[in-house]
């Protein structure tokens, strides 16, 4: 889309109040109107989004670029990724997956005694906020997973836009408004906000449904708390903190020590450690020999900017905090003294130490640190994995003749992804994806904010008990006008 094609009669942006109001206002009556339609509609709406982001796609780079200071190829894969995560969404939205649509017919002789006809259907929410997050400006920001789950469940969504990259924000939302435009889809199904004060407004107006929301633990917690407090509370879908530590077995260490000391450093150095899923521990057998390969791994290491001034002063605070703890010590001090540049810097400290202090594990540096975990027998990777509070992910490195076992099934009790023999950045779109965990991973501990999955956050069972054909939602009718595969009396059955 150009310029001489965009037509938008309102500003996208709203800075006051009453705005604000309006445009809740607005995305509700467009949720009145979208619920009604058909999945067909709601796969050619994320179609045309994605369509409208590859034709403007070098100019939201650029603006990209100016206000995120990530390279090139990293917002190019970034905005590759969300229009495809649209298009899958749109395709399963298209199926009715995520309806799930169950039809129980009348059974006088069910075992417990006669069973009514009963059928039940996911139907949407309502009115979305989303608050994006500052490291992904395209894939968790203004038209990322969040709004395009909220889009294909049929909700409507206000996005609250990041302040790391306001001006890309309102493009990228002219994008958005511009494609639905022209795909006939409900006036007012997508809109943008801005301002601190208006976000905190967000969450509390009473036609808003659901929040999502990408973010530190504070903000996370703060917005948490205030919907908690509201008359009616809502779902909050938040991702709040990670530190996904990765353990490492003594015999994967003994054979692949350099291989993994490598794949380590890159792990918690790229996209200058501002990614959710970097690995903050490392634990290791004990090494005294450990600081060799770490800096050989780590001579060819070069600084970056972080994303934004605030991001690089809180880095450097949770850094120095760190250097003050006494059990700790530095192994690598890449650091170059440039203003705005920050390279690695790695911790060491001892399992029994951290066992003392269980709470250092939930100490979150976000940006291009991590700590190395030096363990003396075993049997300490389990009292680790127990000490550890709710994550996005955690690793295990292991070899054949290792038995990791039981630690897989305690890591399975405090993360939503477990990565064998890998390392956790780099979340791929999919249908099997797991991007949540328990608290404070995030806040409700059964959805994913990435893959397929996403779309069921913002749904919500009704069952209809007795009612004639006419009266029933399209999914539940016997005619399936939209030749959904459903679930008859416990048979899955294809249109």
């Amino acid at each position: 889309m150009t310029d001489s094609t965009r037509r938008i009669g309102t500003p996208v942006v709203d800075s006051g109040g009453a705005t604000m109001h309006d445009r809740i206002e607005r995305a509700h009556h467009a949720f009145e109107l979208s619920r009604r339609a058909t999945p067909a509609d709601r796969q050619r709406w994320l179609e045309a989004i994605a369509d409208g982001l590859d034709a403007d796609a070098e100019e939201l780079i650029t603006l990209a670029r100016h206000e995120s200071r990530l390279p090139e190829a990293r917002l190019r894969g970034e905005l590759i990724r969300t229009a495809f995560q649209l298009r899958l969404l749109g395709a399963e939205a298209k199926r009715g997956e995520p309806l799930d649509p169950t039809i129980d017919h009348a059974d006088r002789d069910w075992g417990m005694g006669p069973r009514p006809d009963i059928r039940r259907v996911n139907q949407p929410l309502g009115v979305v906020a989303v608050f994006g997050a500052s490291n992904f400006p395209f894939a968790f920001s203004v038209i990322g997973g969040d709004s395009a789950a909220a889009l294909a469940a049929g909700c409507s969504v206000v996005h609250k836009a990041h302040s790391a990259h306001p001006r890309l924000a309102r493009r990228t939302a002219e994008t958005v408004i511009e494609a639905l435009r022209l795909a006939r889809a409900p006036d007012g199904l997508f809109a943008l906000v801005s301002g601190f004060r208006i976000g905190e407004a967000l969450v509390e107006h009473p036609l808003v449904q659901a929040v999502a929301f990408t973010g530190s633990t504070r903000g996370g917690r703060a917005l948490f708390d205030r919907i908690a407090g509201r008359p009616q509370p809502i779902p909050f879908f938040g991702e709040l903190g990670s530190t996904n530590p990765v353990f490492v077995a003594p015999a994967a260490w003994a054979a692949r020590r350099e291989e993994i000391v490598r794949g380590f450093l890159a792990s918690v150095t790229g996209s200058v450690g501002q990614l959710c899923t970097k690995p903050g521990f490392l634990i290791v057998p004990r090494d005294p020999s450990i600081a060799a390969p770490l800096t050989s791994a780590g001579a060819d290491l070069t600084a970056g900017e972080m994303l934004t001034p605030h991001l690089r002063d809180a880095f450097r605070t949770s850094v120095a905090d760190f250097h003050r703890l006494p059990a700790s010590r530095v192994l690598l001090d890449a650091q170059s003294r440039l203003d705005d540049a920050e390279a690695a810097t790695l911790f060491a400290i001892t399992a029994e130490a951290l066992l003392a202090e269980p709470e250092i594990l939930q100490r979150e540096m976000f940006g291009p640190a991590s700590v190395v975990v030096e363990y003396s027998h075993p049997g300490q990777l389990i009292e680790l994995a127990k000490a550890v509070d709710g994550q996005l992910t955690a690793g295990i490195h292991a070899d054949a003749e290792d038995d990791v076992h039981d630690l897989a099934r305690v890591l399975a009790e405090k993360a939503g992804r477990l990565v064998w023999n890998a390392w956790p950045t780099g979340v791929t779109v999919s249908y099997a994806q797991q991007h949540g965990g328990p608290y404070p991973a995030t806040t409700a501990s059964g959805t994913t904010s990435v893959g397929t999955g996403a779309v069921r956050r913002f749904l919500r069972p009704v069952a209809y008990q007795g009612f004639p054909e006419t009266e029933l939602p399209e999914p539940l009718r016997e005619s399936n006008p939209w030749g959904l595969r459903r679930r008859i009396d416990g048979e899955w059955v294809d249109p």
